[in-house]
């Protein structure tokens, strides 16, 4: 393949549209749009460089020329050009054209050729992606030859360049097309029944024949079903098309359409699935948590942790069922609530996305638990306390662990630090602090009376609260105290819901869990507060315990002695688990020694 030269004649991208405005203008692109104002002469000035950007001759003085679009026919012929040369036009010239090339608009012609509307639409260099695209020759293969959605996948590569073959392969099952192409293979497959359709991300072909076992066994499981030509006819030039779109790109060098860099429900390094439907003809990329891929680094802040949290719970092609706030209220407390193979859990923190990131973990322990003997209890039973510990991060999962293992240990007479008589916490006296203040206020209103609130210092860093039988284990007596009052408000709640979700069909049982310090790390990172902002503010508040965290967890290593070890999956359910966590760099722990 000869590669462009390094420059070139600029010109718009073919399919870009330009819209003259009172005093700017307003351009789109595929993916991508620019509006420049401010100005009277922007108008004008388009005249000239849409002129130049074109080959043509400007006018800058016929009102006729404004608002040439790319895609409509090139500006005719006019007078020379008089305005070049004139050094504030070229600079304001230079200006509008720069944006234009930061925005993607642009894209340079060499020796007169015209780009093609795909790929020189998207392409960097199109002449590169064409010749790529007409020397990969891609494979076409399904059961039969002669079937439809073969014959429309053929003819969608055609029409970006391509000169596919069909070929007959008789170990793909009916309703499944494979297309392969390029030097390494490249592979992308796709099926189609009478429901809907998926079309897997580019990749290897042994991989691809392997993601489209297992997407077919997620999605269509029922493969007696009909197959494309009972599904609507629209179905399989849908994802036919979709699947030349994927195939070609991949050969090109191009961006995938499932790219994450588009789309911030996908995540990188996982897998983005087309899965189409009939009722009604709609098609998404979803994101594969539990696909092939590597394991990711842990999510850097909380807004990376849902939005991975959102993708174990795609409700696809994910593995849990993802905690949503719903109908819930949100005052006092936040709440969300999802499903779990033990019953319903109601989680609750003082914000949604700490309620949605404390019930997301949990759930996640109940389903190893209900997925691997070795994560739940000694029956090995889904009602058993799961024994692992679930974290966005080794951090989140350590701070988690810590502080379940130092609230056990308090009822066991054997540990000498948990029978300590009870003292007053050192420093600030924790009904001085707003949001110890704010929580047992808050409790107080729900039950009529003040709650019942004792302090136990338990080390140096380490203060237990007890506050109407929810316990907190935080590094100040008022984090302690307001993480238990939190805890308090957020059971009653949860018993609260009981009954109304006894009248479900199914599962009755409701479990409650409570956000913890552990997550305050995540919820602070990046989060740069005013002076102005004191600890009455959640914000503040949660940066002062993700301060105090390492502190605390030292603390409660050297009480507990606790020691941990990542939690190795049994069964294949659990391995399906066990890899998407890992893609998400959620981290699962299981105390040292406890192989249960």
């Amino acid at each position: 393949m000869t590669a462009e030269p390094d420059a070139g004649q600029p010109r718009l991208r073919p399919g870009v549209a330009v819209t003259p405005l009172r005093e700017g203008l307003h351009l789109r692109g595929r993916g991508t749009s620019l509006t420049l104002e401010g100005s009277r002469a922007l108008p004008l000035l388009w005249e000239v460089l849409s002129a130049r950007l074109a080959d043509a001759p400007a006018n800058a003085t016929d009102p006729g020329r404004a608002g040439t679009a790319a895609g409509s026919p090139e500006p005719a012929p006019g007078p020379p050009d008089r305005t070049a040369g004139h050094p504030k036009l070229e600079a304001a010239l230079a200006t509008v054209t720069a944006r234009l090339r930061e925005h993607d608009l642009l894209v340079d012609r060499f020796d007169g050729a015209e780009p093609p509307p795909w790929p020189g639409s998207v392409a960097e260099r199109p002449g590169d992606a064409v010749a790529a695209i007409a020397a990969a020759r891609p494979v076409v293969v399904a059961a039969d030859p002669e079937d439809g959605t073969a014959l429309a996948v053929a003819r969608a590569l055609a029409r970006g360049g391509a000169a596919p073959t069909v070929r007959a392969d008789a170990s793909l099952p009916v309703g499944q097309v494979l297309v392969v192409a390029g030097e390494p293979p490249v592979a992308v497959g796709l099926r189609c029944d009478a429901d809907g359709g998926f079309v897997t991300a580019p990749a290897g072909p042994v991989r691809t024949r392997a993601d489209l076992a297992a997407l077919t066994d997620r999605l269509h499981p029922d493969s007696g079903r009909g197959h494309g030509s009972s599904a609507p006819r629209a179905l399989p030039l849908l994802l036919a098309a979709a699947t030349a779109q994927r195939l070609l790109c991949a050969v090109a060098g191009l961006p995938d359409p499932g790219d994450p860099a588009d789309n911030p429900r996908l995540l990188p390094g996982r897998p983005a699935v087309l899965v189409a439907d009939t009722r009604p003809l709609r098609a998404e990329h979803h994101p594969w948590a539990a696909g092939p891929g590597p394991v990711a680094a842990p999510p850097e802040d909380l807004d990376a942790a849902l939005r991975r949290v959102a993708a174990l719970g795609d409700p696809r092609l994910g593995v849990f069922d993802a905690p949503s706030p719903g109908d819930l209220p949100q005052l006092p407390t936040a709440l969300v609530t999802c499903r779990t193979p033990d019953g319903f859990l109601v989680a609750g923190a003082a914000r949604t996305d700490l309620a949605r990131l404390t019930g997301a973990v949990r759930a996640l322990e109940l389903r190893l638990a209900a997925d691997d003997p070795g994560a739940a209890g000694a029956t090995g039973a889904s009602g058993a306390a799961p024994r692992v510990t679930v974290g966005a991060g080794p951090a989140h999962a350590l701070g988690r662990a810590l502080r379940r293992a130092t609230l056990a240990a308090l009822a066991d007479p054997a540990a000498p630090w948990a029978t300590a008589p009870v003292g007053t916490a050192p420093g600030l006296r924790w009904h001085e602090h707003p949001q110890a203040r704010h929580w047992t206020t808050a409790l107080a209103r729900h039950l009529g009376h003040d709650p019942a609130v004792t302090v136990r210092r338990l080390a140096g860093s380490a203060v237990l609260a007890t506050v109407e039988g929810s316990r907190a284990v935080e590094a100040t007596a008022a984090d302690a105290v307001a993480v238990a009052a939190l805890a308090a408000l957020t059971r009653l709640a949860a018993h609260d819901l009981g009954p109304a979700r006894d009248r479900a069909p199914a599962p009755a049982r409701v479990h409650h869990t409570a956000f913890s310090g552990a997550a305050a790390p995540l919820a602070a990172a990046g989060r740069d507060l005013p002076d102005w902002v004191d600890e009455g503010w959640t914000g503040r508040w949660l940066a002062g315990l993700a301060d105090r965290e390492a502190e605390l967890q030292a603390a409660l290593q050297g009480l507990t002695g606790l020691r941990t070890t990542p939690w190795q999956p049994r069964g294949t359910a659990a391995h399906r688990l066990a890899d998407a966590l890992a893609g998400c760099g959620f981290t699962v722990l299981l105390p040292e020694g406890d192989r249960r």
